[in-house]
Parts: structure tokens; sequence; C-alpha cells
């Protein structure tokens, strides 16, 4: 009986034996796995952590990093955009300059009134002989006033009308060029000095203030402003041609 019953059991070992090895294999890899992570913890340290933040960790880092590079492009890029801008206000800046060039050279300039290329009209030349009706006062200050306008000079032609040489001095004056002398340089005014007319006499010795004996005709010649340039009383008069009164009209012309 014995030996039956005990045989029986062997079986049921044999048998019931392989049935314990599979938990034996199950529970090796979970060792083997706390054998790893205790290895792990020893060598990188206790992590604050849980398991898994890792990653998102990493990935914060990495844009946080990535945040400067792109605020640091963004703050380059306004400091070098003044020298990117300084040429548009320098071409800005330049061309109110050019502007101010141009409208500044007419006020620094100012205009000249334009030249005309007509000549002035000449002077009326009064004809031969000398009127003793005539008020020589009015006549000459109406010369000044004349050759204070237009630049001429003022001719006082002092004679008579029975003087010979004022005669041929009236001949002369009567020719063409120096007409055209006369009426271009000169305001022309004959006083009767041959009659009695005290008036007369006086504005020869104002404008001839020698005194003595005078030799007709006395040519006296006076600037616009009244000031005497020349007087025959003193000087002597020149020729009575035609080429030595030119060359006294042209000598003493303004």
């Amino acid at each position: 009986m014995s030996s039956r019953l005990l045989r029986p059991a062997r079986a049921d070992r044999r048998t019931t034996a392989p049935r314990s090895a599979a938990p034996l294999g199950t529970r090796l890899p979970l060792v083997a796995v706390a054998v790893v992570a205790a290895g792990l913890t020893a060598a990188c340290g206790p992590s604050s952590q849980p398991v898994g933040s890792a990653a998102p960790a990493k990935a914060g880092q990495s844009s946080e990093a990535a945040l400067p590079s792109a605020s640091e492009s963004a703050t380059a890029s306004p400091e070098a955009s003044p020298s990117a801008s300084a040429s548009p206000s320098a071409s800005a800046s330049a061309s109110p300059s050019r502007a101010a060039t141009a409208s500044a050279t007419p006020s620094r300039t100012p205009s000249k009134p334009a030249r005309t290329s007509t000549a002035p009209e000449p002077a009326r030349v009064p004809g031969p002989g000398y009127d003793s009706s005539a008020d020589a006062q009015k006549q000459i200050e109406a010369a000044l006033r004349a050759a204070k306008a237009d630049g001429r000079a003022v001719l006082l032609d002092f004679g008579a009308n029975w003087c010979g040489n004022c005669k041929a001095a009236d001949k002369v004056f009567a020719q063409s060029q120096t007409t055209a002398i006369l009426g271009a340089s000169y305001h022309l005014v004959k006083v009767d000095i041959g009659g009695n007319s005290s008036a007369n006499s006086a504005l020869l010795r104002k404008y001839s203030p020698s005194g003595g004996t005078y030799t007709m005709p006395v040519l006296v010649v006076v600037s616009p402003s009244g000031t005497v340039r020349t007087d025959t009383h003193v000087t002597g008069n020149p020729s009575l041609t035609a080429d030595g009164i030119n060359a006294f009209l042209r000598k003493w012309a303004s």
C-alpha cells in the first residue's frame, strides 16, 4: 500500500513541478527590472521629477533657448535698422536741402532791372540866337532837373545876338555831328547877356564868378549836381570850328 501511494505522489510531483516553473519565469523579469532601476538610481541620483517628465522639460529647455535667439534677432534688426533707415533720412534731408539751395539762389542774387536796348531820346537843342525874353533862371533849373534824371551835363551858352563869335558857334551847333553830341550828352541853355537884363548878368557872375571882361560866347559846363566843371572865361574858348567845338564837348561830356 505504501509503495503504491508513493508512486502516484512522485508522479504528481513530476507533473506539478512544471506548473511552478511558470511563476518563477514571470518573476525573474520583475526582479531584473528592479535591479536595473536600482542601478540607475544609484548612478544618476534621485530625480525630483516623475518618470516621463524629462522629455517635456527638454522640450521646454530647447524652446527657451530658441526664444533668446529669436529675441536677439528681433532686437538686432532694430539696431541694424537705423543704419538702413539712415539712407532714407539722408536722402530725405538731402532733397530739402537741395530744394532750399534752389530756392536760396534767387534771394542771394537780387534781380536787376532789365536793360533796354533802346537809346534814350536826345535832348532838345535850341536854334541859333538868344531869346532876350526868356526866363533864363527857370530854363537852367529845368535843365538841372533833367540832368539829374538822365545823367547828362548842362551847357550854358552866354552870348548876344550881335556877337560875331556867338554866330560862328551857332553855325557849328547846327551841324549834324555837333547836334548829335549835344543831344546825347548835354542840356543846352542859351542866355542873352547882350541886353540890359540884370538877371541874366547875375547868372553869368554866378556860374563864372572870376569877373573881369568876358569874351563871348562864354561856355560853362555844369554837372547834374550843379557843380561847374569848366568855364571858358577861365580856360579860353576853343576853336569855333566843328573840330574845336566837338573836341571840347566830348572832353567835358558826362
